[in-house]
């Protein structure tokens, strides 16, 4: 696994090279439902992991979130430090201990993050770092491709429920690692939907913690 992520880090370096702002600057879906969601919280500081070159830190900082980004292509952030200017901005590997304060955040978003080249133990490790990293009653939502999704079993198989297509690496999330992703949280909503042209299938997760 550590050489598959490694191999996903330096493909992601190469994209965000070759196609600057490669998924534009309008937000994700499900950093607008993120957004409101959070503001209804009353949350002042959102992270976001797997920042990318920035269009949901981008639509956080807009709607008026103290923001803090975080990526393992360094690439992507010198994009996203060029159109957002004031955002936190800071490399990290997601198979990393985040280099951030206990109970200093409101808030986290993760847009398919968790389902890239992870391991479920990597993933559980890191949706523990995140409790955290929030402070008591903080929301966190992500999204990740699930079980359902056209392209889960095809491709390179790396075990786990990972299986790469065309350079990219993806974690199918069965339900019941979801479910078991909230264990010590609230699960408030898991919302499958549709994105992109394939169409990708995923869940929105929305959890708080106790």
């Amino acid at each position: 696994m550590t050489d598959l992520g490694g191999q996903q880090r330096e493909h992601w370096e190469g994209v965000h090279r070759a196609r600057p702002a490669m998924y534009g600057w309008e937000p994700s879906s499900a950093a607008v439902h993120a957004a409101r969601v959070f503001a209804a919280a009353g949350a002042q500081v959102v992270l976001e992991l797997g920042a990318g070159h920035g269009r949901d830190a981008a639509h956080f900082a807009r709607r008026g979130f103290r923001v803090l980004a975080g990526d393992f292509s360094a690439e992507g952030l010198v994009q996203l430090r060029a159109r957002v200017p004031g955002v936190g901005a800071f490399v990290h590997d997601a198979r990393d201990p985040l280099p951030l304060a206990t109970a200093g955040v409101d808030a986290a978003f993760a847009h398919m993050l968790l389902c890239m080249a992870l391991s479920t133990d990597e993933i559980r490790r890191l949706v523990g770092e995140v409790a955290r990293v929030l402070r008591p009653g903080g929301t966190f939502v992500y999204t990740a491709r699930h079980t359902g999704d056209a392209h889960h079993g095809t491709g390179i198989a790396h075990g786990d429920d990972i299986y790469e297509q065309d350079g990219f690496a993806v974690h199918f999330f069965p339900r019941a690692l979801v479910d078991g992703l909230a264990e010590g949280w609230v699960l408030a909503e898991v919302h499958p939907f549709e994105e992109g042209e394939l169409p990708r299938r995923l869940w929105r997760v929305t959890q708080v913690l106790r």
